[in-house]
């Protein structure tokens, strides 16, 4: 395809390296970048960039990789509760201040031969272009000017939360939460240079409210920073601080707001990044997912004959992986929205349900990585010794423990059908998307009395995974026991449900076969 022209709008991390790579794959192009800041203008702090991402960005553009990472601030990641610590060690990695992220993108579009213009502001029609496109953000124009072609849709969390710095580097990235007179507040914490860390708290509406932020938010102006929130803060945290301050940049109480659109293109016109979509914070930053979004857009200019071939190839190849990473980013979102109910938790067990809590990483797959956290976290749920939990059948361990509830004893735990036709038990059909919604409120607040909640409804993995979070609101709020029914493929969600103290017992829909293990202890179950 022979392109002339391209206009990207915004120069964010997102068209930054969208410009550099058309402009690479086609060197003849005039490719400009207009960004209505100034170049060294931008909100936030730092800027997170995990293993796979840094995969993904090496295989598109070494060069721009290598500059990122030589700017980069490696660290480990933990979990504190009161005073106890979990350390997870991962080398790779990475963060990286977003000034100095912009800098380097800057230079690196630059070099590739792409103009840029700061200070200025365009619109997708008034460009004589043969492309668009539009990285303008999460408040982008582009996408409310067109926005009965795009048809975007919003929704917006339950939960507050605030930006912030400290002006020293902490020692590893940390979430911890701490309780104050009015509530719970959870930090999430990284360092991204010598001398800097990223600091973002978040708390639920009622506790925002009796803390007074719903008057200090009213009371900030949009360009300010809300200075009550950052000193109340900065006590709260005052231990993880280690007697430095929080530093603020338009820092204010918000909500999440989740994006997504109906399509992504129209004529010559394309988004990209928060433009087009959003994922909570929680399982990765805006920048990755822009980034990655222009790297899929890149090759699908390469392969198409004409601009609205590579439009449509690129929404084709890049939305099932975006709206993947949102339907994780919603079940993240909402754990980290009810965590404070899950603090009881041994804290090595707990950072099994945080690794979990979405369904994308398993508890094998975790225990390949840190191994001897796991162990333990599962000799709390086996209540068991350390040494007594294997190195390898995780799952199979986790479903072979027996269980003691009230004054029954379970050898294992896969629930019988017997249970199920018991007349003490109650059946519950979840036949709806979201384990917080209205549906789901009204069944955790008229619950029935019974010894155990069964609950069961489509075999789709996301139904399961659905059922486990219900399944955890109701274990918090009765004293049933709580069996979730599930086809075997969700083997791995059932197990990490378990040791993640969501339910009680699972029940396959074919039969399960649960291996005796010779070694467990006296309090171990055997099949």
């Amino acid at each position: 395809m022979n392109l002339e022209r391209v206009a990207v709008l915004g120069g964010g991390p997102g068209g930054l390296y969208a410009a550099r790579l058309v402009k690479r794959s086609h060197p003849d192009a005039d490719v400009t970048v207009y960004e209505q800041s100034r170049p060294d203008q931008t909100f936030g702090f730092g800027v997170g960039l995990a293993s796979r991402t840094q995969r993904n960005l090496r295989e598109a553009d070494p060069a721009s990789l290598e500059a990122i990472v030589g700017a980069a601030h490696p660290h480990e990641m933990s979990m504190q509760v009161g005073d106890k610590m979990a350390t997870l060690a991962h080398g790779e990695l990475l963060a990286v201040a977003r000034t100095t992220l912009l800098a380097v993108l800057q230079q690196q579009a630059q070099n590739a031969g792409v103009r840029m213009h700061f200070g200025e502001r365009r619109e997708a029609a008034e460009l004589d272009v043969d492309l668009v496109i539009a990285a303008d953000g999460i408040n982008s124009a582009t996408r409310t000017q067109m926005a009965d072609t795009f048809g975007p849709r919003v929704s917006t969390g339950a939960g507050l939360y605030l930006w912030c710095g400290t002006e020293f580097a902490l020692p590893r990235a940390i979430f911890v939460p701490v309780t104050t007179e009015h509530g719970t507040f959870v930090a999430h914490a990284y360092p991204y240079a010598g001398d800097r860390s990223t600091f973002l708290v978040e708390t639920d509406e009622e506790t925002w409210r009796r803390a007074g932020f719903d008057v200090s938010t009213d009371r900030t102006a949009p360009a300010d920073s809300d200075g009550f929130a950052l000193e109340y803060l900065q006590r709260a945290f005052a231990d993880t601080l280690q007697g430095h301050r929080l530093i603020g940049n338009r820092t204010r109480w918000t909500r999440f707001r989740t994006i997504s659109c109906e399509r992504w293109h129209s004529g010559k016109t394309v988004l990209l990044g928060d433009a087009a979509h959003t994922a909570h914070y929680s399982i990765g930053s805006g920048t990755k997912l822009a980034m990655e979004d222009a790297i899929a857009l890149d090759h699908a200019l390469i392969a198409a004959q004409t601009v609205e071939d590579a439009l449509v190839a690129y929404e084709k190849v890049r939305r099932p992986a975006v709206e993947y990473l949102q339907e994780i980013a919603r079940r993240s979102e909402l754990w980290w929205e009810s965590f404070p109910e899950r603090m009881n938790l041994p804290l090595e067990q707990l950072m099994i349900a945080y690794m979990t809590r979405a369904g994308k990483v398993s508890v094998g797959r975790f225990h390949e990585s840190a191994p001897t956290l796991v162990q333990k976290g599962l000799a709390s749920y086996g209540n068991v010794p350390v040494g007594a939990v294997p190195p390898t059948d995780i799952e199979d361990w986790i479903l072979a423990q027996s269980l003691d509830h009230d004054q029954d004893r379970f050898e294992d735990r896969v629930a019988t059908s017997e249970l199920r036709d018991a007349g003490s038990t109650a059946v519950i059909n979840i036949d709806f998307d979201s384990a917080w919604g209205v549906e789901a409120a009204d069944i955790v607040e008229t619950a029935p009395i019974a010894q155990a909640l069964w609950l069961t409804g489509p075999p789709s993995r996301a139904a399961v995974l659905t059922r486990l979070d219900l399944a955890e609101r109701l274990r918090g709020r009765t004293g049933s026991l709580l069996v979730v029914e599930a086809p075997s493929s969700c083997r791995e969600d059932i197990a990490a449900g378990l040791a993640s103290a969501r339910i009680d017992l699972a029940f396959f829909d074919e039969p399960e076969s649960i291996p005796a293990d010779p070694e467990l202890s006296s309090f171990g179950a055997s099949a």
